[in-house]
């Protein structure tokens, strides 16, 4: 690549270079060129490509204005991944430090990406991807093909669907070995559709957000009973439905959108590296099922439970919602959530028809 450079670099003095600490022009007396660590001046070509041939500075110039897609998002994404972030690196004081570090990678998380960045022998970033808890682990299955993670993507460990994206239940065992910018960005798109330039356009400050209200008023068909559920009391309901979908333990987006323009909810909105920014389908589709069931009129129902089985009903709930049914050992009764404890609870309070207590529901239609 050295030769591809520097030809580069001497076609573009004559329109002047100045990025990351490189300064190349050419001035009356011939060509100058300026590093952190050098300072040349009246160079003939010659001496300008004997100059430049062994800079990490020219390198570095070619990689970001030839090589990486230069599409702003991706470029900044791109940039961000190796520490190169404009602010910091704007006199290229870190450029050598940041390539001996190249040298040996440089890793980042990305939802449940582990992307690593290296530098190949022409000075070109060579890309890594693999799940964060395939970090240090051998015998993963390759891949090359940046439309593979789409499959890949598809469906958790246990080959169940993934509806949605961002959910922290992406399948581990795999790996992107050797990704040219271009392609690394398409992966990570794959993986996490949007998040590149929802993050850019955050980073930004461009971010369009779409709240609650304005996302619920445009439904239609089978999801417009959605709108039903603004009647003027408030948005307690909203705050319940981002507590359950919303939560880091099951999206990695970090949830920007609020109520409305005026009102925020009173549920954090997480910790993700890349925002939310409006109600997506699995919200959209939950709220349509919460509403039909809200729409209902409460009943009394009275049940004898000992102390200890509520606490246990309470445990499975918790089990359940939090995700952790399958990491409770069958052994380990001490558990409230544990399934023989759960039979044990269904074969004593159930009737034959399944009714909790032998209390019909006797729901109203």
């Amino acid at each position: 690549m050295t030769a591809e450079r520097v030809d580069a670099l001497v076609a573009t003095a004559s329109d002047g270079i100045d990025f990351d600490g490189l300064r190349v022009e050419a001035t009356d007396d011939g060509y100058a060129f300026e590093t952190p660590d050098a300072d040349h001046a009246g160079l003939d070509e010659a001496v300008l490509r004997d100059v430049a041939a062994g800079s990490d500075y020219v390198s570095n110039w070619y990689v970001w204005h030839a090589v990486v897609p230069q599409k702003p998002d991706r470029w900044a994404f791109l940039r961000w991944l190796e520490g190169a972030d404009v602010d910091v690196d704007a006199d290229g004081s870190d450029v050598v430090a940041r390539y001996d570090a190249l040298t040996e990678g440089v890793t980042t998380e990305w939802g449940q990406l582990s992307i690593t960045v290296r530098l190949d022998e022409g000075g070109r970033r060579r890309y890594e991807v693999r799940h964060v808890d395939d970090v240090g682990r051998d015998g993963l299955d390759r891949y090359d093909d940046p439309l593979e993670a789409r499959d890949l993507a598809t469906h958790d460990e246990r080959g169940r669907y993934r509806p949605l994206k961002a959910a922290p239940s992406l399948r581990t065992g795999w790996q992107f070995a050797a990704l040219d910018p271009t392609a690394l960005v398409e992966v990570v798109e794959a993986f996490y559709p949007a998040s590149v330039p929802n993050w850019y356009r955050e980073r930004e400050g461009e971010l369009d957000v779409t709240h609650w209200r304005e996302t619920m008023g445009r439904q239609t068909g089978m999801y417009g009973v959605v709108k039903t559920w603004d009647r003027g009391e408030g948005y307690e309901h909203v705050n319940w439905v981002a507590e359950a979908t919303c939560d880091d333990s099951q999206c990695l987006k970090r949830r920007e959108w609020q109520y409305d323009d005026e009102t925020d909810l009173d549920v954090d909105g997480g910790d993700g590296q890349f925002p939310c920014r409006e109600p997506c389908s699995v919200v959209v589709s939950g709220a349509r099922k919460w509403t039909k069931l809200e729409s209902e009129q409460p009943r009394t129902y009275e049940f004898e439970l000992t102390p200890s089985e509520k606490e246990q009903l309470e445990e499975v709930i918790d089990a359940v919602a939090d995700g952790r049914t399958d990491e409770i050992r069958e052994a380990d009764v001490s558990d409230g959530a544990n399934r023989f404890r759960a039979r044990f609870l269904r074969a004593k309070l159930f009737d034959d028809e399944g009714n909790l207590a032998g209390t019909p529901t006797d729901r109203e239609t």
